[in-house]
């Protein structure tokens, strides 16, 4: 997931969070933050996180490599290659299964699955591919090179078989996101390749979701009950902001400080969703969190004296606890952030109520997110804004 949303039914703890969340005062330590280290180098980034807080990202390494990580515990451990020199890990399913992408003996990057070993997961026909996520039956989305590596398409490894996604009639796409029922959500380019734009994949069909008034749009992650969020162009394509997509409609979740540009990352079963946005001043970029309507800085949420700078939010799980990168001391390290708020008991009580409608309805479970080309990202240190 990715990130990673996880695929458990809704519970009641995650909505008595989602409620107590948007009305936390900034500066009271709403989160505590944990450093996750480092595998020998100085730089460390999480991308996904699953129901038991266990985290995936990527690492430097003492002799300058970059290696997929598993943080379980208090213990990072470095999943290694397959063959070659460097790796990055992109998601996590609940029973700790991870996937990402890793060099090869001959200098080609291959998706793989890690679960005890790494496994190379193929390709499309040609050289190369990416994994970006995994669900709780072990269906893994991404992009691969088809036959001449030419173009590269998104792809549904299920079993043995990798299955390619197709696109809007363009050249390429790319899988971000799967949930348990197998919805999948991504990018594609239209034919032309005039533009790319978010697409849901369920069952054989490839839903267009659309723009927030401009050309383009790219899914990065989808939860439990079909519900999307991503990136797009607004009109005039004056900006990107994030948005959330709930059955047929996209709404635009805006961002900080009424900046130009904000990317979602991951969603939960809550509907609490996380990302980064433009910000004034310092590293020009900061990881958010957005429940009940509201966009909030994390960084507002967590102990100053800390000295942390939140970059970027990259998972979030069911029960609230987020992961991604901020700066700490000069370097950027991965972090997670547990939530320390205890509901009142009069919202408790409205929660609980809410909690036993809200699972009637669920039928679906949720998947995870990364993504690639063709992201736009913010430069973790630059001096000036937009």
């Amino acid at each position: 997931m990715k990130n990673v949303n996880r695929a458990a039914p809704l519970t009641a703890a995650a909505c008595l969070l989602a409620a107590s969340l948007t009305s936390v005062t900034a500066g009271t330590g709403a989160y505590t933050v944990t450093d996750l280290g480092t595998l020998g180098g100085s730089m460390t980034y999480a991308t996904g996180i699953n129901a038991s807080g266990q985290v995936v990202g990527s690492a430097d390494n003492a002799a300058g490599y970059t290696h997929a990580f598993l943080y379980s515990g208090a213990t990072m451990t470095d999943l290694g290659a397959l063959g070659g020199s460097n790796s990055t890990a992109a998601g996590i399913n609940a029973t700790g299964q991870v996937v990402g992408s890793a060099d090869n003996a001959a200098g080609y990057t291959r998706a793989f699955l890690y679960s005890g070993g790494m496994t190379d997961l193929g390709t499309l026909g040609g050289d190369e591919s990416h994994a970006n996520a995994i669900n709780d039956n072990g269906q893994v989305v991404g992009y691969a090179n088809t036959t001449g590596n030419a173009v590269q398409h998104a792809f549904l490894y299920a079993g043995t078989t990798m299955t390619d996604l197709g696109t809007f009639g363009g050249d390429g796409s790319q899988a971000t996101g799967i949930n348990a029922s197998g919805q999948v959500v991504g990018w594609a380019n239209t034919t032309g390749n005039a533009g790319y734009r978010a697409f849901l994949y369920s069952g054989t069909t490839m839903t267009d979701l659309g723009t927030l008034g401009g050309d383009t749009s790219q899914a990065t992650g989808i939860n439990a009950s079909g519900q999307v969020v991503g990136t797009a162009d607004c009109t005039g394509n004056a900006g990107y902001h994030a948005f959330l997509y709930s059955g047929t409609t996209m709404t635009d979740l805006g961002t900080l400080e009424g900046r130009l540009y904000s990317q979602a990352a991951a969603i939960n079963a809550s509907g609490q969703v996380v990302g980064s946005s433009d910000v004034v001043g310092g590293f020009g970029v900061a990881a958010f969190l957005y429940a009940g309507g509201t966009m909030t800085d994390l960084n507002s949420l967590i102990n100053p004296s800390l000295n942390w700078n939140l970059l970027t939010a990259g998972g979030i799980n069911d029960d609230g606890q987020i992961v991604g990168v901020g700066d700490v001391g000069g370097e950027y390290h991965a972090f997670l952030l547990t939530p320390t708020v205890v509901p009142e008991p009069s919202t408790g009580l409205i929660a609980l109520g809410l909690v036993s409608t809200l699972m009637l309805r669920r039928r679906k479970k949720a998947g995870a997110v990364t993504v690639e080309k063709p992201r736009r990202h913010h430069s973790r240190r630059r001096s000036s804004h937009r």
